[in-house]
């Protein structure tokens, strides 16, 4: 068996919390950039805040016993993410090397979450 049997079940659920903690994450630090590099006004940095927080909120959500292997594995959807937000927000095609460098980060994070454990 390659997976877990613990989290049997769990993949799709894990993969969406991910998604939405990335979502937030990369909003709320879009926030700050926006407001010390693109001259936004400092009233961004609200609703930036409250999305990192759910951002953190979120990743405490994901079935796994711990928060080291939980914040290496949604490193690989943070990938994906980022490069979507340069696709739909900052209208910048990702290049193949961008595609083929997150689905390595996509393998990786499968790996972390559903690896067998002893």
């Amino acid at each position: 068996m390659i997976f877990n049997r613990r989290f049997e079940g769990k993949g799709t659920l894990t993969y969406i919390i991910y998604a939405f903690a990335a979502l937030f994450e990369i909003a709320g630090c879009f926030a700050f950039w926006a407001w010390l590099r693109l001259g936004k006004p400092i009233a961004w940095l609200a609703p930036g805040m409250v999305s990192l927080a759910l951002f953190a909120w979120l990743l405490t959500m994901v079935p796994s016993e711990a928060a080291g292997r939980t914040f290496a594995a949604y490193g690989g959807i943070y990938i994906v993410a980022s490069l979507v937000w340069l696709w739909l927000a900052e209208n910048r095609v990702p290049d193949r090397w961008d595609i083929g460098g997150a689905a390595v980060c996509l393998a990786g994070t499968a790996i972390i979450l559903f690896g067998p454990r002893s």
